[in-house]
């Protein structure tokens, strides 16, 4: 089996090295190391990686527009945000522009590790299917194929995305905690708050358009899918 690849783009020398040298010898993954946004960008386009540690305080380009360049050309490679800000709200608009999960300076190297194979294996896994496709409510996906379609337009959703779609869809009409959520899809019991939940959730309804309203809040419990197109309620 091939060794994992992950980009690491940190202009911090000894945090960067020391991740590289982490992920590599406990880890056991092959990893590159770039200093700037802009030589991130490039790397993550011309090389393909199964994984991003992406800085968000960098020279120059910052690791928001780095995340923004590579989900708008549809790169879907999973992507941790490494960021210093410990407001709720940095944290949340790194969720919000694609990313996958973020882990807040300083970190143990223990729970990088844990965060980083969590990923890795949610990539590898792919989504789990009981059936290989589901059509309704005004969508089409390909769960073998990660294809979708909304009002026969097709979407284009990150990974964790589309697993979070499908789980939701599956439930057949169940409310999945966020908790659970967490577990299924991130894979991992969750170091912070639930609240990526819910940003993912939103940002899905918004890709989604009109079928988006199928995904229902259940306040205090978490999310449902509905095909009868019940109200998707608020955040």
């Amino acid at each position: 089996m091939s060794r994992k690849r992950i980009l690491v783009v940190e202009d911090e020398g000894d945090l960067a090295e020391s991740l590289k040298y982490n992920l590599e010898r406990q880890g056991g993954y092959t990893v590159t190391v770039a200093a700037t946004g802009e030589a991130g960008l490039t790397l993550a386009r011309e090389k393909e990686f199964d994984l991003i540690l992406l800085d968000v305080m960098l020279p120059g380009m910052d690791g928001y527009e780095v995340c923004r360049a590579l989900r708008a050309s549809r790169h879907e490679v999973p992507i941790i945000f490494l960021t210093a800000r410990v407001d709720e709200t940095d944290k949340l608009v790194g969720l919000e522009i694609g990313a996958d999960d973020y882990v807040t300076k300083p970190f143990s190297m223990k729970e990088m590790l844990a965060r980083v194979k969590a990923h890795l294996r949610r990539s590898a896994r792919g989504q789990p299917t009981d059936a290989a496709s589901y059509k309704g409510a005004g969508l089409e996906m390909d769960f073998e194929r990660h294809l979708l379609r909304s009002g026969g337009t097709e979407v284009s959703l990150t990974r964790m995305e589309f697993a979070l779609l499908a789980a939701l869809i599956r439930g057949h009409g169940r409310v999945l905690s966020r908790e659970h959520l967490l577990e299924t899809i991130w894979g991992y019991q969750y170091f912070g708050g639930t609240r990526t939940v819910d940003v993912h959730v939103r940002r899905l309804r918004k890709k989604l358009g009109p079928p988006g309203s199928q995904i229902e809040t259940v306040f205090g419990v978490g999310y449902r899918f509905r095909e009868d197109g019940g109200p998707a309620g608020d955040d």
